[in-house]
């Protein structure tokens, strides 16, 4: 028995519960869209303030540096709304996902998107402690543009196949 069997043999009544209950699979759903839309949303608008920042003054500067602490508690939210819903929707069907290409292509970008964001943080960190790194806050808010993006490409491409 491969380890892919085991689990899906272990999870055989969750997904059961998830395949004949259409308020369980909409609540998973729901809450799978409302974390990309909650993380996705506070991170792209955020991104897009940070892009202008770099030519702002400084008292615009710190007010964004205030506000990005508070976006990236939501943002943080979203994404773990969206990991716990996305790990109930795989484990409904882990033969499909375990197998399925665009699947690990989107968790590795999720991964790429996890450390942006900590590169994001440290650069807000050394701006906070007075060292002005903007660009290098410029370059991870481009990256984290392209890479929410990117998983939203690739969950469609996700759902399409699945």
């Amino acid at each position: 028995m491969t380890a892919v069997q085991a689990i899906s043999d272990l999870m055989q009544p969750w997904a059961t519960l998830f395949s004949n209950s259409r308020v369980v699979s909409s609540g998973v759903m729901f809450g799978h869209l409302s974390g990309l839309v909650l993380g996705g949303g506070g991170a792209v608008a955020a991104d897009r303030a940070s892009l202008r920042a770099v030519r702002a003054s400084e008292t615009q500067q710190a007010s964004h540096l205030r506000e990005l602490g508070m976006v990236h508690r939501a943002v943080i939210w979203g994404l773990t709304i969206t990991f716990v819903s996305g790990l109930l929707l795989a484990l409904a069907d882990v033969e499909t996902y375990a197998t399925m290409p665009t699947f690990w292509v989107k968790m590795g970008l999720i991964a790429l998107l996890l450390g942006n964001g900590f590169a994001m943080q440290r650069a807000e960190r050394a701006i906070g402690a007075g060292n002005p790194v903007w660009q290098r806050l410029h370059r991870t808010s481009i990256v984290s543009l392209v890479l929410w993006f990117a998983v939203l490409l690739a969950s469609t491409f996700l759902t399409s196949a699945s």
